[in-house]
């Protein structure tokens, strides 16, 4: 394939891209967008393979078996409660990829720049790697908290901030000795030393951050993965992953920054990895006694009522009920009740993942309102049901201090006329912080398996 038609080919592929982008921002249209990504990859993984750059089909054949069985087997194995740890574990790829493209471009003795050229390429080498080796090993760090392998409490050091502070220092400062020894042929001990501060900030950024706010880390790594895959177009001088990269990283970094703001979150806080702690002193010890409640006095209660609001969390995903509750909404609106959902912006793991289980579950979409939508309304509602939430329903992010969510906007069901919580225990959320909520004198706790309970409540209804 000549030049020019692998060029427009990347162009469509670009277009492409940016349509899928724009399809995404929207439930009606993500399914379409995602087909647009998949068709853009498609054109690009083919142009790429045609092209004169490619000197070993053998290579590369093994490389897209190898590839796609991995991503074919994820696919059809990963449920969707376990789409955050693939996303960041997928995160971590990219990283590792700029990594090993940064190192192999390092060592490849065939190119024979010189000159401003040279330090260019230097200069991106030592980019590509060191973002390549945060994003790689904080993505692994974020895989093992959101699958619960590490605990979702921070890990905050003493002199957290100092410490990444010296980590950047030390890295601006090997750069510049990176460069100077690259000009005679050396510059191997440096970019070595940078790489594992690099991954040593990666973990410490991530360990920093509490549990309820994996969401926006998740949304950051995006991010980093993105800007990671342009430094390695810049390293390969392929049009496509720069272009790419970009818009990845842009999108992603964006999203953080919209998420930070809907929680009340300091965006550079997020960078400097001093996310999601609270002021130091100790949280308020949440006392009283909870009044349980069994499914056929939640379905009285239901049936009871006129103006009813679900609040999914990731317990709902768990126990994979979003098929069941489904059911009951369109049960209890075709007995004349008003229904609705309400999606705190970091429910669940990742951004958007109740959202993508709603959809799944063919849930309307005009019934799923947004935090901010629905906190005006509470007064108005009857009966709210909260699924496997805990910490985007928890009064002390606005009234406790110091507790490790304060400040976190969160959804004000309490103020309705009465909250049903479906959990499995009392065990706390994934903040690892007590819920004030469960013991106030309108709440009623529904224990057991989420799935389980509400088909006894669907059972109940029909009854």
């Amino acid at each position: 394939m000549s030049q020019s038609l692998v060029t427009m080919s990347y162009i469509v592929a670009t277009i492409l891209f940016i349509f899928s982008l724009s399809g995404l921002s929207n439930q009606e249209t993500a399914r379409r967008g995602n087909y647009y990504g998949m068709l853009g990859m498609a054109i690009a993984i083919i142009a790429t393979a045609l092209s004169a750059s490619v000197t070993s089909y053998v290579v590369l054949i093994i490389a897209l078996l190898i590839g796609g069985a991995i991503g074919a087997k994820a696919a059809l194995k990963v449920e969707m409660t376990q789409m955050p740890e693939l996303v960041a574990i997928m995160h971590s790829l990219v990283g590792m990829a700029a990594v090993l493209v940064g190192y192999a471009n390092f060592m490849d003795s065939s190119l024979s720049l010189s000159g401003v050229e040279k330090n260019i390429h230097e200069v991106e080498i030592y980019i590509g790697i060191l973002i390549g080796a945060v994003t790689f090993s904080g993505s692994v760090i974020a895989f093992g908290k959101l699958s619960e392998r590490i605990s979702g409490k921070p890990l905050l050091l003493p002199g957290r901030h100092w410490l990444n502070l010296g980590l950047l220092v030390a890295a601006i400062f090997l750069g510049r000795l990176f460069l100077q020894q690259a000009e005679t042929g050396g510059g191997t001990f440096p970019l070595l030393l940078m790489t594992v501060i690099a991954l040593a900030f990666g973990i410490h950024m991530v360990m920093a951050i509490g549990g309820a706010d994996m969401p926006v880390v998740v949304s950051m790594l995006n991010s980093y993965s993105g800007w990671a895959a342009a430094a390695t177009g810049f390293m390969l001088n392929n049009d496509l992953l720069i272009v790419t990269g970009a818009l990845v990283g842009s999108s992603g970094a964006i999203l953080s920054y919209i998420m930070c703001r809907a929680m009340n979150r300091n965006f550079i806080s997020v960078i400097a990895g001093g996310f999601g702690t609270g002021s130091g002193g100790e949280a308020a010890v949440v006392e009283g006694e909870v009044q349980p409640i069994d499914a056929d006095e939640t379905a009285q209660l239901l049936l009871a009522a006129k103006n009813i609001v679900i609040i999914p969390g990731y317990g709902m995903a768990v126990a994979q009920a979003q098929h069941t509750v489904n059911e009951i909404t369109k049960l209890l609106r075709d007995k004349g009740k008003k229904v609705g959902f309400g999606i705190h912006p970091v429910a669940g793991r990742m951004p958007g993942h109740m959202n993508v289980l709603l959809a799944e579950a063919k849930v309307p979409y005009d019934i799923v309102y947004e935090m901010d939508e629905i906190n005006e309304d509470w007064a108005h509602v009857d009966v709210s049901i909260v699924i496997g939430a805990n910490d985007i329903v928890n009064p002390s992010a606005l009234d406790d201090p110091n507790s490790p969510i304060a400040g976190m906007p969160v959804l004000e069901c309490w103020k309705g006329e009465t909250t049903i919580v479906l959990k499995r225990s009392m065990a706390s959320g994934y903040a690892g912080v007590g819920n004030p909520l469960f013991v106030l004198e309108n709440t009623r706790m529904l224990f057991g398996d989420a799935n389980a309970t509400m088909q006894a409540v669907l059972k109940a209804l029909k009854g």
